[in-house]
């Protein structure tokens, strides 16, 4: 039996190339599934155009995402027709991932597909919502609600700013969101965003402490973005830190942490216990309706995720990429 799937090496050249392979060629796992869905995420890209060392591992099919159909298990977790969720733990860096026809997985990276979504609603969601998820449960869990104050998103074109802005409107927050399109305020505001700000006022260096202009906020970007964050953050609020698109310095001093009571919450998404994952995708399926995530995607092929992978890293994509391996 064989499957096609992306598969990066580095022999002697660095090459992704779709390939046929013998299902013999798997990797080891308690779990073997066929791939229903996938995405292609901006790290996916990164690894397939090499424009940044995310693989580590050699060779192996890039896919930090999957939804797929439990074909064996040696896991009592789960039984063959099962659907199952992944999200990060590695795959797609040290471990072969989703863009592939067939996968085999280790069970304690799995979680059962949240029954109100199809499989290319999950992946619609991807990495991107559920980073999103977690960063606005962090805001929860620190006591932040919608009348508390307002809430800033950095970076809320792309995926994980994108997703935090319709939910946190969902959940009743005044957002303020950051982003340096001006043509894509009208995008913004359909998401539920009250307000913009133009990042260039957040990018370059600023004042250590600044006027207080939010209670909390979700942060994508990094470096003097995330300090100009915190320095506007009001008394005893919150931001939480999920990004480094700026880059992944912090180039600040303490003074939002000694002088204002501010929280500086990371938030990672690729390691979470699966409890968190649970919960964070639980309260997605609370917030979330399939058909709302129609117009933001476009399903792709296997055969076309090379040239995608290209367009997403020169800025060409808008909205998910989705991988219908049904195509």
């Amino acid at each position: 039996m064989t499957h096609r799937a992306i598969v990066i090496d580095k022999n002697p050249d660095y090459t992704a190339t779709l390939m046929t392979l013998e299902d013999d060629a798997l990797p080891e796992g308690d779990v073997a599934v066929d791939v229903l869905a996938s995405t292609l995420n901006y790290k996916d890209a990164l690894a397939i155009t090499n424009r940044s060392p995310v693989v580590r591992a050699f060779p192996l099919t890039p896919g930090i995402d999957l939804v797929g159909k439990v074909t064996t298990s040696h896991s009592s977790r789960f039984k063959a027709g099962d659907l199952v969720l992944l999200n990060g733990f590695g795959v797609g860096e040290l471990y072969s991932g989703g863009l592939s026809e067939k996968a085999v997985l280790k069970s304690e990276w799995l979680i059962p597909l949240p029954t109100k979504f199809s499989a290319i609603d999950a992946m619609t969601i991807g990495t991107a919502g559920y980073t999103a998820m977690l960063s606005i449960i962090a805001l929860e869990q620190h006591g932040i609600k919608p009348e508390s104050g307002k809430i800033l998103v950095t970076g809320a074109t792309g995926g994980v700013g994108s997703f935090a802005v319709y939910l946190l409107a969902k959940l009743g927050y005044h957002v303020i969101a950051v982003t340096g399109k001006e043509s894509a305020h009208d995008y913004l505001y359909a998401l539920g965003a009250k307000e913009m700000i133009a990042r260039s006022e957040l990018s370059e260096p600023g004042k250590p402490l600044q006027k207080m202009r939010w209670m909390g906020a979700v942060d994508t970007v990094g470096s003097h973005t995330l300090v100009n964050v915190l320095a506007g953050t009001e008394y005893g609020g919150c931001v939480a830190a999920c990004g480094l698109a700026q880059g992944y310095d912090l180039p600040g001093t303490v003074m939002p942490f000694i002088l204002r009571n501010v929280t500086l919450r990371g938030i990672d998404s690729v390691m979470r216990p699966l409890p968190d994952r649970i919960e964070a995708w639980d309260h997605l399926a609370a917030l979330i309706q399939p058909d709302a995530l129609e117009h933001i995607r476009t399903l792709i092929s296997l055969d076309d995720i090379i040239d995608a992978a290209h367009e997403l890293i020169d800025g060409k994509i808008t909205g998910r990429l989705v991988v219908d391996l049904s195509r």
